[in-house]
């Protein structure tokens, strides 16, 4: 990835394509089921969502593979959609961009009052 791309993000314009396309072939509970990935993984990712980009591909390879072995949404995800996700993100308690924001935000709050003591 050049740094062109990076500034105009291109190439998460691209690699969302892909996927697309990608699930596009999927059966219609592996494509709701996706959605669903998309969305609760989604609060992990950071300010672009570049950082989602291989766990989303593995997870949509996951998909293609269990669709064509016939196995059904419920075998290979379970009923914790939430769960599964945080799994994928690193585990319950895994940090999301609130989290990032909310610490930058005391911090930056944290130094202008210490400023204002001196």
């Amino acid at each position: 990835m050049n740094f062109w791309e990076k500034v105009t993000g291109s190439d998460l314009t691209r690699d969302w394509k892909a996927f697309g396309a990608r699930v596009e072939a999927l059966p219609d509970d592996y494509r709701e089921a996706w959605g669903q990935l998309v969305a609760h993984l989604f609060p992990y990712g950071d300010f672009t969502g570049r950082n989602l980009t291989p766990i989303l591909d593995s997870a949509l390879g996951l998909l293609e593979v269990s669709a064509a072995d016939g196995q059904s949404v419920q075998e290979v995800l379970g009923d914790d959609m939430r769960g599964f996700c945080a799994a994928l993100a690193g585990g319950e308690g895994a940090r999301t961009y609130r989290d990032r924001w909310r610490e930058q935000l005391n911090s930056n709050v944290a130094r202008k009052l210490s400023r204002l003591g001196d």
